[in-house]
């Protein structure tokens, strides 16, 4: 479609090139560390493990603020890549909003504890895996948009379909429910959360097309 260059964004910056990997590192990590949470609160919510994993989040978050203020810096100061500077820094806060709501989802859980069913548990997990993939397909999206822009289709491409199984597990899910005895007001709470999770993909599936738009600009 596109006569897409390959060569890497950073060029010979790679002071540029170690924070923005810093940084995509950290989204992959936190990631990582919800795919455990979710599990570790239905398990056991009352264990202090909980706890130090959502304070582990809430470090990693402030970290990845200071990258971002880092690479700001950096493009500016050191007047690099004035191209593509402001599609840098829009992709990087967007990303930045990814890793807020994980940590928004943490908190949610920590503050209002909503209670889950056992027979809700499997479904549960097995959508916040699935997010957690979307999640780590955007990675390596914005991974190809700096270092080999022919590769970001495909991994677009990766978001797109884990976005699509994360709608059809939270349909799933919102359905069984409803459909259970719960009262409508435990229900309504307990939806809350499960789209809170969800909606995650919708966010990373925005970032990817929006990356993939930037790709297009670069190969014009």
């Amino acid at each position: 479609m596109f006569g897409l260059k390959s060569s890497s964004l950073f060029g010979e910056t790679k002071k540029l090139e170690r924070e923005i990997d810093e940084f995509v590192d950290i989204l992959s990590e936190v990631g990582l560390v919800f795919k455990s949470i979710i599990p570790t609160y239905l398990n056991n919510s009352a264990n202090g493990k909980f706890d130090e994993m959502v304070e582990q989040v809430k470090i990693m978050e402030s970290k990845a603020d200071k990258i971002t203020k880092e690479v700001e810096h950096t493009l500016y100061e050191e007047t690099l890549i004035p191209d593509a500077r402001s599609d840098v820094l829009r992709v990087l806060e967007h990303l930045d909003e990814v890793i807020g709501m994980y940590q928004g989802n943490c908190y949610h859980f920590s503050i209002q504890k909503p209670n889950f069913p056992k027979e809700f548990h499997e479904d549960l997990i097995d959508l916040t895996e699935t997010v957690v993939n979307c999640v780590e397909a955007l990675c390596l999206t914005v991974r190809s948009f700096f270092r080999d822009i022919k590769s970001v289709r495909n991994n677009a491409h990766k978001v797109t379909f884990y976005e699509k199984e994360s709608d059809i597990k939270f349909s799933s899910l919102a359905r069984k429910i409803f459909d259970s005895e719960l009262t409508l007001d435990q229900k309504m709470h307990l939806r809350y959360f499960v789209e809170k999770i969800d909606r995650i993909c919708d966010q990373a599936e925005d970032i990817a097309d929006e990356i993939q738009i930037y790709a297009i600009k670069r190969s014009v």
